[in-house]
């Protein structure tokens, strides 16, 4: 029987203390979950460095990454999507403190 239908942008509540993530679905190889970020960066100094690869969609809001490697910025907006492959070390360096940043991530593992 198929699951009942959801919406990405319910139970995101007023007041977000920390990156909010929420599990959409998870499979072997496959995991997808929904990013809330408002005004929320990786901390000074840390980068991301997954072993696999991540394709993310920013739905709603605004945000920058900045890859390690040659410093390269990335500004996103609504609408704009990337795929990080395994190992590119990142950071989020911004997102917009004045709205909520949706994100959907999928996480591609070999």
């Amino acid at each position: 029987m198929p699951s009942a239908s959801s919406n990405i942008f319910t139970d995101i509540p007023e007041h977000i203390p920390e990156e909010l993530f929420a599990s959409i679905l998870k499979r072997d190889n496959v995991y997808i979950e929904r990013i809330v970020s408002k005004g929320h960066i990786t901390p000074a100094g840390q980068w991301y460095d997954q072993a696999w690869d991540e394709w993310v969609i920013l739905l709603h809001g605004k945000a920058t990454i900045v890859y390690e490697q040659d410093q390269q910025i990335v500004q996103l907006t609504a609408g704009d999507y990337l795929l990080l492959p395994a190992h590119t070390r990142h950071r989020i360096e911004w997102t917009s403190p004045e709205t909520n940043t949706v994100w959907l991530a999928v996480h591609l593992k070999a």
